[in-house]
């Protein structure tokens, strides 16, 4: 039946209908979405995927679905920086670090296994190929993932300064290179080579190993 079978007043009061009842600070509403969507963005990447396959993949109506996203893009985005978001507040600890190396080990362990976790690689992949068309998509990525963590371990350091642990002029270059060191020999090799499977046994001597240069460089002189 077309929008023209019912009289206007009854299509207006449909469509108020359906903002009533999607109201974009709704939370769960909102979480199911992105959950349809990952789920299709992954399957079908970013160019393959369609609105319509979203809201039917998320269980709610197209009404529904652009109440709270009002393009594929912008949909994109907000999974982007909400995935992104919360993978770097995992990745630092809430108690206040009080030994350098310790705290470093811990964090580079929990930085190169979330990194190299297959579902991980697949949306840096995802952001990839859709970035050279819309590249606000990677700046998106690039802020709320390794900015967003980066200045999240850079104030760890901070309070490492604090105690006496460190020596640093700019803490977040010293993040930084830190995550730069971790990663080295593994993470490209896992996100170019979708075959290769990173081994947990090959991440702490990386790690370890990126420790020790970077407390040569900014430990406690003496």
């Amino acid at each position: 039946m077309t929008a023209e079978a019912f009289p206007a007043h009854e299509t207006q009061d449909h469509d108020a209908s359906v903002h009533a009842a999607a109201s974009p600070h709704d939370g769960a509403k909102r979480k199911q979405i992105l959950d349809g969507a990952r789920t299709v963005f992954l399957n079908d990447g970013f160019d393959g995927a369609s609105m319509n396959d979203i809201a039917r993949v998320a269980g709610v109506s197209k009404g529904t679905l652009y109440v709270y996203f009002d393009s594929k893009e912008g949909l994109f985005e907000a999974l982007i920086r909400e995935e992104r978001q919360r993978q770097a507040e995992q990745l630092v600890p809430t108690i206040e670090p009080r030994d350098a190396r310790e705290f470093l080990g811990f964090y580079g362990r929990r930085l190169i296994e979330l990194m190299t976790r297959p579902e991980m690689l697949a949306q840096v992949r995802l952001v990839i190929a859709a970035t050279a068309k819309f590249p606000r998509l990677g700046h998106a990525f690039y802020e709320s993932g390794p900015c967003h963590g980066q200045r999240r371990l850079a104030a760890r350091l901070s309070r490492l300064i604090e105690t006496g642990e460190l020596e640093i002029a700019d803490t977040m270059l010293a993040a930084q290179q830190f995550a730069e060191l971790c990663k080295a020999g593994l993470f490209n090799r896992a996100l170019f080579c979708p075959d290769v499977t990173i081994q947990p046994e090959e991440i702490g001597p990386r790690v370890d190993a990126a420790v020790e240069i970077f407390m040569r460089v900014y430990g406690r002189k003496g």
